[in-house]
């Protein structure tokens, strides 16, 4: 198999992964978590519209749920995936997706797009969107915008998708965990409560970063 037909058929396999979880993200896990909305809605509430304090009290309180046995034990067997990973992998990417897809919607972007998606996806795995757009053959700066994904035709954003999904499908091929996070092993139902506080945060900082708000 040649290297390019590689990186299309695990980018699409990762893919599947990313984009099953983001569909469990904006609709909800019942009766375990809410639509996304609703769940971003409540904490604009709860900062009496403050949106930029909501996005903060969000991370803080999804850096400490990944830490909570209940939430990690329920809810990883309620997602059905196109590969194998473990519930508590499982349940670390739709927590950390969740986070992302809030933090874009608390400030305005529209997350049933498929150009935000893209950009949900390179979030939490670390990419940079201009180094993919590069590696499609088209030309970009470091100032690449959403506005700019947003006119690529629809074939070019599969592409980078894939890129991207191949990286996540690499990451996670690499030792059994998705070490883009650099996971540690864990005991079932609990992530390691040192992985969470230092990489959640990071993923947090690289989502407001790419949604800085408009």
């Amino acid at each position: 198999m040649s290297r390019e037909v590689s990186v299309v058929e695990n980018g699409q396999k990762g893919l599947g992964v990313l984009e099953a979880v983001y569909g469990k993200v904006i609709s909800g896990v019942h009766p375990l978590s809410e639509p996304l909305e609703k769940f971003a809605e409540e904490y604009i509430r709860q900062a009496a519209g403050d949106k930029e304090k909501a996005v903060d009290d969000m991370v803080s309180n999804q850096v400490a749920k990944l830490a909570t046995t209940g939430f990690l034990t329920g809810l990883g067997g309620l997602i059905t995936l196109p590969v194998s990973i473990p519930a508590d992998i499982t349940t670390g990417l739709y927590v950390q997706m969740r986070m992302i897809c809030a933090i874009a919607y608390m400030r305005g972007y529209d997350i049933q797009s498929d150009a935000v998606k893209t950009l949900v996806y390179t979030s939490l795995v670390g990419l940079k969107i201009v180094d993919l757009v590069k590696q499609v053959g088209l030309k970009a700066s470091e100032k690449i915008a959403l506005n700019m994904l947003k006119k690529l035709p629809g074939h070019i954003l599969v592409k980078i998708n894939q890129k991207i999904g191949f990286r996540f499908l690499t990451k996670f091929g690499q030792k059994g965990l998705v070490n883009i996070w650099k996971v540690i092993p864990v005991v079932p139902g609990i992530v390691n409560a040192a992985w969470n506080a230092v990489e959640t945060k990071a993923v947090a900082e690289r989502a407001k970063k790419n949604f800085c708000g408009q």
